[in-house]
């Protein structure tokens, strides 16, 4: 990709968003590097890598990265023998502390995947050792702590007990000769502790001058009793300097012997911030991945230029390289043609570049080994060529260097010129670049060019609205309409008289006519045919809201309908209850009473037998059961079927089928017609066959070849199959099924852990699609 298309795009402007996005130098540095590939591998890699630093930053917010600095000419010159400053080791423990919060961060994203990023933070050696040497030693301003060595702590200690005595001796000159100083302070020159004497009491005080004010009225003198103190302070300085130099030389050779792990923490670092860069421009331009191909195929939703601030860019839809490879925009100046140009450019650029782009989620771009552009007024006064002579410059240049792997982007194609000439030649231009199958979009005000698309395979026109009404553009691209001047429009809205305005249509050809007439009908149509759908989307949304509304009117009625049953029998069953208590007392008090009349017990046991009988059943919500799906009779559905209406999520019946995608169905008490594809297929009642029944050795009792036991307790369930089992091995069965049905799972396992333990029971399985699938389970029986 060469530097010049890149400049005509203003690439370097994203470039510099993403620098400000980077966390550290190391960032930064890699951001200013940011180059397209054109190579599908490396793009899809990069855009896979920004994807997961973008999901990253919308769960989390954001990413720890400070503390970290390019700290590779710090250990370059350890490596080569050099002795680094406090600052530079500070700068080396720093890193090694960014790189571990970042490697614990991103190995606690349990829930995300994160291949690519995952894979550099395992990359990144946590030096603990070195880092707890350097911070051992050196505070957080970069200051040599006492506790660096013991020697350092005595120099230390020595150098503040001789500063203080040479402070209490000076101190003892300000105030016994206070009048003999300009001002009653101590100060430090030439790294020693002076006094401020005034010149005529220089004999007075003695010893040695170090400096003189401006004026020369006052000396800045060390008297003689405290310059063997200052020695023996200068003394101590030196070797606390000696000490600190050592200390540093052993800080740096530790530095020098990790060298290739810090320089591997450094690459993973810097590679880590760098994707986290561009992945918080994503999130700033509230960008999505586009999908890559190496066919040539662009197709953007709504996508807008991003060096346009969001509140004034206007979104766009762009498809090209499936119906069409050449786009042809025409319309009037200031509509946005240029724009749209340099955002399909511009996209293109960042998505080679593994940058998230401006535009909704489902948009693909393609990966073109080269870009063009022929953009903007680049007439050149040094080489004394005209305007048209630097675009024709220009092109011939793209002309001798595009192939079918190249985007063209010719902004007023062939202006400049004659119009007539720059029109033909501009159709030979697109001719030219559509034979060879490159991608290609033109802007031009040529009306020649209006029906260009009309009569040319892989070529479609273009235009950016204009609302004649406020005369203003909108700036909204329409594919396949081309351009229309408003000229007479525009005009007329001005004020400009109708007999002038008539006069001029007058002078206008048959054919230019006949095509601001099409282009006019184009117009009304697409309005019309976006009127229509605004009219249907909202008759949909209103349907919807409808069956929303019947939906919870019909959840309602079932839930009151159920409560009422509910009460009801609970009162029944009250008033049984009640009314058997009354007669177990009325029958305990006739078991108390001698009499002739007394009745047997079997009587009695009978009596409350039929008691018991007349307690009602209540309604329980047992849970339901997965029918056993069939694929055939699902295919076609017969009256009498029962199914299910997804669009009220009920169950009914078909009554007939009334039309060829139709039916009649009846839910509850209500019957309806419904479409197919919101029809469900549950089961068909299968014709009662005679089934021969085995017969047990010995007596009359009758066994059938399967079991159900749906809707009955687990334990209930078990005693049926342990007594069924007994029955079918007398039978003389080889296989039998136990249908349970899917429901959670647990009447199903306890017949296979039964099967486990049979000593009968050779094997079980689930069933096929054709035996009820899970639904059912098969023993084999020895």
């Amino acid at each position: 990709m060469n530097q010049r298309i890149l400049s005509v795009l203003e690439f370097h402007k994203i470039t510099e968003q993403l620098v400000a996005k980077a966390a550290s130098s190391l960032g930064i540095e890699k951001a200013r590097q940011l180059k397209p590939s054109t190579e599908i591998e490396q793009v899809t890699t990069w855009q896979d890598e920004t994807d997961e630093a973008f999901h990253v930053i919308r769960l989390k917010g954001n990413v720890p990265l400070g503390g970290i600095t390019d700290i590779k000419p710090s250990i370059k010159r350890a490596v080569i023998g050099g002795i680094l400053t406090t600052h530079e080791c500070l700068d080396v423990a720093s890193t090694i502390y960014g790189g571990k919060q970042l490697k614990l961060f991103i190995d606690n994203l349990e829930d995300i995947e994160l291949p690519i990023i995952q894979g550099l933070a395992d990359e990144i050696v946590p030096l603990n050792e070195l880092e707890r040497e350097i911070k051992s030693c050196i505070d957080d301003h970069g200051h040599m702590m006492d506790g660096a060595s013991d020697k350092l702590r005595g120099l230390r200690s020595k150098i503040r007990t001789n500063e203080n005595k040479v402070r209490d001796r000076l101190d003892n000159f300000t105030k016994t000769k206070a009048k003999m100083l300009s001002d009653a302070i101590i100060t430090i020159r030439n790294d020693r502790y002076v006094l401020p004497v005034k010149q005529e009491y220089r004999s007075a005080i003695g010893g040695i001058v170090h400096d003189q004010s401006a004026s020369g009225q006052t000396l800045f003198m060390e008297p003689q009793s405290v310059v063997e103190l200052n020695n023996q302070l200068q003394e101590a300085r030196v070797e606390e300097k000696r000490e600190i130099e050592r200390i540093l030389k052993e800080l740096t050779i530790r530095i020098a012997e990790d060298e290739g792990y810090l320089m591997q923490n450094v690459e993973a670092l810097a590679e880590i911030d760098f994707i986290f860069a561009r992945a918080k421009l994503s999130h700033d331009m509230k960008a999505s991945r586009p999908t890559m191909n190496n066919n040539g195929i662009i197709k953007m939703k709504q996508a807008r230029h991003p060096l346009i601030a969001a509140e004034e860019v206007v979104a766009n839809d762009v498809e090209l390289g499936i119906d069409f490879t050449a786009i042809v925009i025409t319309g009037p100046n200031t509509g946005g043609k240029t724009v749209t140009l340099k955002m399909v450019g511009l996209c293109t650029l960042m998505a080679q570049s593994g940058l998230q782009i401006p535009a909704l989620d489902g948009c693909e771009l393609a990966v073109f080994s080269n870009v063009y552009a022929d953009i903007g007024d680049e007439q050149s006064i040094e080489q004394s060529l005209s305007t048209f002579s630097s675009h024709m410059t220009n092109i011939v240049d793209i002309l001798n260097s595009f192939d079918d792997k190249s985007l063209l982007l010719f902004d007023e194609l062939g202006a400049g010129t004659d119009p007539q000439e720059g029109a033909a030649l501009a159709m030979s231009i697109l001719d030219h670049v559509v034979a060879k199958k490159a991608r290609v979009i033109a802007t031009t005000h040529y009306p020649e060019l209006k029906a260009y698309g009309f009569n040319r395979d892989g070529v479609i026109n273009a235009s950016v609205e204009f609302n004649v009404q406020t005369l203003r553009p909108t700036y909204r691209l329409l594919i396949g309409v081309p351009g229309r001047s408003n000229a007479f429009e525009i005009s007329k809205r001005l004020g400009l008289n109708d007999k002038v305005i008539n006069e001029a249509k007058s002078h206008i050809g048959t054919d230019s006519k006949s095509v601001e007439n099409m282009i006019a009908s184009l117009e009304d149509s697409r309005r019309n045919a976006e009127s229509d759908y605004e009219n249907a989307h909202d008759i949909l949304e209103e349907a919807e809201q409808l069956k929303r509304d019947v939906e919870k009117q019909w959840q309602q009625f079932e839930k009151e309908r159920e409560a009422l049953y509910k009460k009801a029998e609970e009162k029944a069953e009250k008033a049984v209850t009640k009314a058997r208590e009354e007669a177990e007392t009325i029958v305990a008090e006739l078991r108390n009473m001698q009499s002739e009349a007394e009745l047997k017990e079997h009587e009695w046991i009978e009596a409350k037998k039929l008691l018991n009988e007349a307690r009602p059943e209540l309604t329980k919500k047992q849970k339901k059961q997965e029918p056993v799906f069939d694929e055939d009779k699902a295919k076609t559905l017969k009256p009498g079927d029962e199914i299910k209406l997804l669009t009220l999520d009920q169950k009914g019946t078909i009554i007939e089928q009334t039309g060829k995608n139709e039916f009649q169905v009846q839910i509850g008490i209500m019957k309806m017609k419904a479409k197919r594809k919101d029809l469900l297929f549950v089961r068909r009642e299968e014709p009662k066959m005679e089934k021969p029944l085995a017969t047990v050795r010995g007596s009359n009792y009758h066994v059938k070849p399967e079991l159900d036991l749906r809707g009955e307790r687990f334990e209930d369930a078990l005693q049926q199959l342990e007594k069924y089992m007994d029955d079918a091995l007398l039978a003389g069965y080889n296989k039998v099924s136990i249908i349970h049905g899917k429901g959670t799972g647990a009447l199903r396992k306890g017949v296979k852990d039964f099967a486990r333990k049979h000593s009968k029971i050779n094997s079980a399985r689930d069933g096929d699609m054709g035996e009820g699938g899970l639904g059912v389970t098969v023993l084999e029986l020895k």
